[in-house]
């Protein structure tokens, strides 16, 4: 258990690395649990596993450069995630459970797959002899917004719209913000029956926000929560976002704005799920009456998403009016390029947010202030290869 975060966003850590700590230790513990991992185990940041756990392996031939391997492994890597996708539902139809990490511009591949799954899931419940089934849990990693050395073909946060769309409400998509938020969502998913969990989050270094007691009341208040050392009471502006960067970029842009506003008042509301047509998940969705109350029913809101803005905008208008919602996220903008240079391409970025206020409240220079910011940590990037802004 992680207690109160004394100075939150400045200690960096992995949420993977955490999550392939937290699938060793269950790798230990549960000697019917296996991970699936389409060959991409230690890119992920999940190798911790293999301190507990060998690959799975067959019957064929071994070479000199095969990594260690035996036939009870319990590590399944092949380069093949519909492959990988057929072998973890079989374990969890026999009630055993199990979890696949890819990276997130991969899973898309088993989207057919995951929807015949859904079905399958959807006509199971109303079969009185069976027995509630573990739940599929997907860990997406190596994202669209750190994508540095790949670039556009390894960018597409496609399969959480699709899962988003699905009006079965059997799928949850949840984004910690940080390690500590991993934790909470992979007890999550170990605990969840009967649904589909998409978690997504980054392999590299990320601020600590918040501790495990705000991570676990996430989860129990609705997928949202107030940040209150970012905010103030009686806020005339609220920032929220959905997803560990976007998070960043939000909460930056707060400090932004309180430099060069310090009499504007600011909330931000941190979102941790989403499911079908709502902020939370399938079981545990805000009500009206909370999002109001976090929301305010008048403040423009200016949200951050870690997939395409759309998405999140129309979950948000199912609470709102579209008049009062400014949405970022990814816009299908990529390229091999330097992380903030990601979030500028696509609009996303703590000035992008800022100079969404700054259009709001009528401030012309401010606006052309930060405009100057970006084109300045543009052509650095372009002439260096890295960034101005960390």
């Amino acid at each position: 258990m992680i207690g109160k975060v004394e100075q939150p966003g400045k200690e960096l850590f992995s949420p993977a690395e955490r999550i392939g700590e937290l699938l060793a230790q269950k790798l230990r513990e549960d000697k019917h649990f296996y991970f699936f991992s389409p060959d991409e185990t230690t890119s992920n940041r999940f190798d911790a596993v293999f301190d507990v756990a060998e690959r799975a392996w067959g019957n064929l031939e071994k070479k000199n450069w095969d990594l260690p391997e035996n036939e009870n492994g319990h590590v399944v890597e092949m380069l093949s995630e519909n492959v990988l996708f057929s072998m973890m539902t079989g374990h969890l139809t026999n009630g055993e459970r199990a979890m696949m990490g890819s990276y997130e511009a991969f899973f898309p591949i088993i989207t057919a797959q995951l929807l015949q799954q859904i079905k399958f899931i959807k006509q199971a419940k109303k079969v009185k002899w069976r027995e509630p089934l573990p739940a599929v849990n997907l860990l997406s990693t190596s994202t669209c917004w750190r994508q540095d050395h790949n670039g556009f073909t390894h960018q597409s946060p496609a399969l959480i719209s699709q899962l988003l769309s699905l009006p079965s409400n059997l799928a949850n998509c949840i984004f910690p913000v940080d390690d500590v938020a991993a934790e909470a969502a992979f007890d999550f998913m170990l605990e969840s029956k009967n649904v589909v969990n998409l978690t997504t989050f980054n392999k590299n270094p990320e601020p600590r926000y918040i501790d495990s007691g705000h991570a676990k009341f996430q989860f129990d208040n609705g997928g949202a929560s107030i940040y209150q050392f970012a905010s103030d009471k009686r806020p005339d502006i609220v920032f929220t976002a959905a997803g560990d960067i976007p998070t960043r970029e939000a909460l930056e842009a707060i400090k932004i704005l309180r430099e060069d506003l310090p009499i504007l008042r600011m909330r931000f509301v941190g979102i941790n799920a989403l499911s079908y047509r709502a902020i939370g998940t399938t079981n545990n969705k805000l009500s009206q009456e909370n999002f109001s109350e976090m929301f305010t029913d008048v403040c423009p809101i200016i949200a951050n998403f870690h997939g395409y803005p759309e998405t999140l905008e129309n979950i948000l208008e199912n609470y709102t009016e579209r008049r009062r919602l400014r949405v970022h996220g990814f816009n299908e903008e990529g390229s091999t390029t330097t992380p903030f240079e990601m979030l500028r391409h696509n609009a996303a970025s703590r000035y992008d947010l800022a100079i969404d206020v700054a259009e709001i409240l009528g401030r012309t220079k401010l606006t052309e202030k930060y405009r100057g910011i970006l084109d300045m940590n543009h052509r650095y990037a372009v002439e260096y290869g890295e960034d101005l802004i960390k």
